[in-house]
């Protein structure tokens, strides 16, 4: 049956623990992780709640997938409302957490109200305990983590913690497990802080034994990693160059948004890229990569641990902060992007640094390095000045800024708690909203939508903001694959978002990772939801659940004060043509998308779900 049948919900503001079964009525309509806690928050939240109240919901999540032999099963999802955004959040992360929750005996764990003090969740199987956090409180993720091994003297606990910016209402904080895996994006770490919830630390040693039919999982699975072992991007290109090996390719395109998306092209991608981590550095003759890593169940292994070199800062002395001691989670694209290409910085170790305090404090590098691209621009444009910056020369390409500057906002100090607004509310708060790239409210990924079509109409739709894991349809217009799409046209790519975005949620759901879809297509996937869940799970049916889940997190958002009027992208992707490259000349084009888009989901004409549609899919 896949699922463990069981929630765990936690009354914080109570101190209770209290453990319920799962609801399978929902669970069947919306599989997992992704669809299914996002179907327990529109039915025990009200869509206009305060994200930092109480009343807002916070639920880590596995899929029925989880903690299997399924390729990639390490997944879970922390779902939420986002203060970032004040819409629907779900955060996806890997690692070994989601796996160990799973074999701990839980499905998911729903936290509610507010800790009066700071405490974590002890949790050893079915036991489960509230335990104080004050001896925590104000320590960094790494610290807590290792705090927690020490205290319970288990090697084997699993830990998912937020670091200091969360706990100082840095407002787009992750939740990072396993030192540097983290569910990343639109505050989720934030709203845990708010609740006074420092960590969850899980064992378990239960299993997941109650797979359906267990010989056909085990066939399907394994003719599943055969397609993955054999693909050219999941079998050598992730491996090798972790999701970096995107770097070049893009930068080559025309598509990688620079100085705050001023530009198309980076004159010093080649020396942030995947290729440049396995260079020997000149100051020590040591490569910025050490290896590859996986996470639970993962047979791709994309994962990238990374040294800096110490001589490159300025703190000397073996009480150097942890950041200079780790090797610790390297640079993945997002990551390089944001904190390089988008700031103008090409220093490679100064990105790792970055990097590093962004896993060690909790927060998203995405948004962080894109609220530091449009802070630069606001400081060239002289709107910010030393005197607002505490000293700090914020020029595009200044190396030294963008690492002091991710120190300051993990510890939310001065300019960091500025930063810490994300760029949507710092370029409001200085008078230039046009500055902001984001999409309500959240910061724009790694492509941009003047070079690649679909990912504008991505980004404006995408229900927790800009995202490009919601449907990433580079795979499609730059890769490939399953065919390959023109990135400069037009046509089709509404039909195209669409199929991505339905077949995303079913991926989310499922507890697997989205990386496997470089090789795998829903049949690949199928087999493996049918012979590990019960009932009928034909794909018809997987792509309904995809579909229906997507349309009840437009209709929260809706509900949520949400309109037709938030689908739309910054004036700079819309109006200004990208100067260079392949794409030179072009805009975004989203006005040709997007009542296409809007036809084909069965909404109006204004973004909303029509009776039809709201009824076909039980929304």
């Amino acid at each position: 049956m896949a699922w463990q049948k069981k929630v765990l919900r936690v009354n914080l503001s109570a101190g209770t623990c209290t453990p319920e079964p799962l609801n399978m009525k929902w669970a069947h309509q919306y599989l997992g992780q992704r669809g299914l806690a996002t179907k327990y928050i529109v039915e025990e939240t009200d869509p206009k709640v305060d994200p930092l109240s109480p009343d807002n919901k916070l639920i880590m999540t596995t899929g029925p997938l989880t903690g299997t032999m399924a390729s990639t099963g390490g997944r879970y999802s922390i779902v939420t409302k986002g203060p970032l955004t004040g819409a629907i959040a779900c955060s996806n992360s890997g690692g070994f957490f989601g796996a160990e929750l799973k074999n701990a005996g839980w499905d998911m764990i729903i936290f509610e109200g507010r800790s009066p003090t700071p405490v974590y969740l002890y949790l050893e199987n079915e036991q489960a305990t509230l335990m104080p956090a004050e001896q925590i409180w104000g320590q960094t993720v790494w610290e807590t983590d290792a705090w927690l091994h020490n205290h319970h003297q288990d090697p084997l606990l699993r830990i998912a913690a937020i670091g200091v910016a969360a706990e100082k209402g840095v407002l787009f904080c992750g939740v990072v497990n396993d030192l540097h895996r983290a569910a990343g994006r639109s505050g989720v770490g934030t709203v845990m802080g708010s609740k006074n919830l420092k960590a969850v630390a899980v064992r378990g040693t239960r299993g997941v034994g109650n797979i359906r039919d267990p010989q056909a999982f085990m066939s399907a699975t394994q003719a599943g990693k055969k397609v993955l072992a054999e693909n050219a991007v999941t079998g050598q290109g992730l491996p090798t160059y972790g999701t970096q090996v995107l770097m070049n390719v893009i930068n080559e395109l025309g598509a990688m948004p620079t100085r705050n998306w001023q530009t198309v092209q980076f004159e010093g991608a080649s020396a942030i890229s995947g290729e440049a981590m396995h260079e020997p550095r000149k100051s020590d003759g040591k490569p910025n990569l050490v290896r590859n890593g996986a996470c639970f169940g993962c047979t791709i292994a994309c994962g990238r641990i990374s040294t800096i070199d110490p001589s490159h800062f300025t703190v000397e002395g073996e009480n150097k902060p942890a950041h200079y001691r780790h090797a610790s989670g390297g640079l993945e694209y997002e990551a390089a992007w944001a904190l390089g290409s988008d700031t103008g910085v090409d220093d490679l170790d100064a990105l790792t640094y970055a990097n590093f305090i962004c896993n060690e404090q909790g927060m998203d590098p995405i948004s962080f390095g894109a609220t530091v691209a449009a802070a630069m621009e606001l400081y060239e444009l002289g709107v910010l000045t030393l005197e607002h910056t505490g000293g700090i020369e914020l020029k595009f390409g200044n190396a030294k800024a963008l690492c002091d500057i991710a120190e300051l906002t993990g510890r939310g100090e001065g300019f960091g708690m500025e930063i810490g607004l994300g760029s949507k509310r710092l370029c409001e708060k200085y008078g230039h909203p046009e500055l902001s790239m984001t999409v309500k409210g959240q910061e724009f990924p790694a492509y941009d939508a003047r070079g690649i079509k679909g990912m504008g109409l991505t980004y404006a739709t995408s229900n927790r903001g800009a995202c490009h894991l919601r449907s990433y349809t580079v795979a499609s217009e730059v890769l490939g694959i399953p065919e390959k799409t023109d990135p400069l046209a037009t046509d089709g790519k509404a039909e195209l978002v669409k199929a991505f975005q339905d077949a995303t949620a079913v991926v989310d759901s499922a507890g697997i990772c989205v990386f496997t879809t470089f090789a795998w297509t829903l049949d690949d996937i199928q087999p493996q939801i049918a012979a590990a869940c019960e009932g009928d799970w034909n794909l018809d049916k997987l792509l309904e659940v995809g579909e229906r889940i997507w349309n009840m997190e437009r209709q929260y958002n809706l509900e949520a004060g949400f309109t037709a009027a938030d689908d739309t992208l910054p004036p700079r992707v819309l109006k200004e043509a990208a100067k260079v490259g392949p794409a030179k000349g072009n805009v975004s084009d989203l006005d040709k998308m997007l009542p296409e888009y809007y036809r084909i989901r069965g909404w109006t004409t204004d973004g909303r779900l029509t009776g039809e549609t709201r009824q076909r899919l039980g929304v």
